[in-house]
């Protein structure tokens, strides 16, 4: 029996520059975290080795540092590990795998597939059929020699590529970097692991894609996992099994205000935040000053409850109240400048008058609150 462990898109020293930097910094640390719990994960499963599909770097200039931290955090697998060039880390001439080799970086047990050539692992009766890239984009298709690769008779044949299969992934991605939805069975491999999509998607019986161990972007796509595969011998089917690897939970939520019980349900939404939630929350519809407070407090208390929380109020309209006009004793000119900007936030300067609104709101409301406390 093989057993694997199938993992990809790591990139590491991936920057998060739309969070603020404090939440920046801890979802860039988590991509290194996810990759020790992946090495404990192969000792604890008693896999024979891990296959990293491709982007286990996020761009080529990344910081020494960053490189030496991401080969130390395999120490926790003593067996082998084999690492792919993607597109973010394609194997160019002088690249950030020719720096790690330089760095003296890269330990023993790693085995980085820097040109399409054969891999045996004599100990288990495996060859690995790697398909580097070596540029960011090709349009040949580079797992194409793996059919003709000669393997000893009886071995495992596992391929190991980056890429869009063709006609299978939507959005229009399978223009670059063309794999045939086919290969595993034209080329005859026990197991083809994929990387490039960061979700989880199964191909056929002997291809998936990982997806990415820690999820990093607001998409519904299964991603956060790494893939346990079995194979009981060369030329049976494997088994597949995914395993939950990531940390952070992306998610994004759509909300639309319209009466009081909305704003409560969203203060619900937003209590329910844990340490583990990455939250990008889309507000539109219109609130009273009195709702916008309470929308804005709720914000507030999530912010620290949450690991990161991206939040939007300006296409919330704002529509004063008699009440709160009262409240903040808008009367004569400045109850007429309050109506102008309720009227301008359907002009061409919504955006501005929005926020000249609340300014104003919130300057009376402060000169009321310091009058009642004298």
């Amino acid at each position: 029996m093989l057993k694997i462990l199938h993992t990809a898109d790591w990139q590491i020293g991936k920057q998060y520059g739309q969070f603020e930097p404090d939440e920046a910094v801890l979802l860039a640390e988590a991509r290194i975290a996810v990759v020790e719990r992946l090495a404990a994960l192969a000792t604890e499963q008693q896999v024979d080795l891990v296959l990293v599909a491709g982007d286990v770097f996020d761009a080529q200039g990344i910081a020494d540092k960053t490189v030496l931290r991401l080969f130390n955090a395999t120490r926790g697998f003593a067996g082998p590990w084999v690492m792919l060039p993607g597109n973010h880390d394609a194997a160019l001439s002088e690249s950030v795998w020719s720096r790690a080799q330089r760095l003296a970086a890269v330990p023993d047990h790693v085995h980085l597939c820097l040109r399409p050539e054969p891999l045996h692992f004599e100990g288990l009766n495996a060859v690995l059929l790697p398909a580097p890239l070596t540029q960011r984009h090709t349009y040949a298709d580079l797992t194409e020699w793996f059919a003709a690769a000669d393997t000893p008779p009886g071995a495992f044949r596992i391929g190991l590529a980056h890429g869009a299969v063709q006609g299978v992934l939507a959005e229009g991605i399978d223009s670059a970097n063309p794999i045939a939805a086919d290969r595993a069975a034209q080329a005859r491999l026990d197991y083809l692991a994929l990387g490039d999509w960061h979700g989880c998607r199964q191909i056929d019986a002997r291809c998936w894609y990982s997806g990415t161990p820690e999820t990093d972007r607001f998409r519904n796509n299964d991603s956060g996992c790494a893939l346990r595969v079995d194979i009981d011998a060369p030329g049976t089917l494997p088994q597949v099994s995914v395993l939950q690897t990531g940390r952070y939970r992306w998610r994004s939520e759509r909300v639309l205000l319209q009466v009081a019980s909305d704003i409560d349900a969203l203060c619900v939404l937003l209590d329910g935040l844990q340490a583990g939630d990455v939250l990008q929350l889309e507000l539109a519809g219109q609130t009273d000053l009195a709702g916008l407070a309470r929308v804005r407090d709720a914000l507030a208390q999530a912010q620290g409850r949450a690991r990161a929380l991206r939040a939007d109020l300006d296409p919330v309209r704002i529509e004063p109240t008699d009440d709160d006009l009262a409240r903040l004793a808008a009367e004569g000119y400045l109850g007429e400048v309050i109506a102008d900007l309720r009227a301008a936030q359907d002009s061409a300067d919504g955006d501005t008058a929005r926020d000249a609104l609340v300014l104003l709101a919130g300057l009376l409301d402060a000169r009321r609150t310091a009058g009642e406390a004298r």
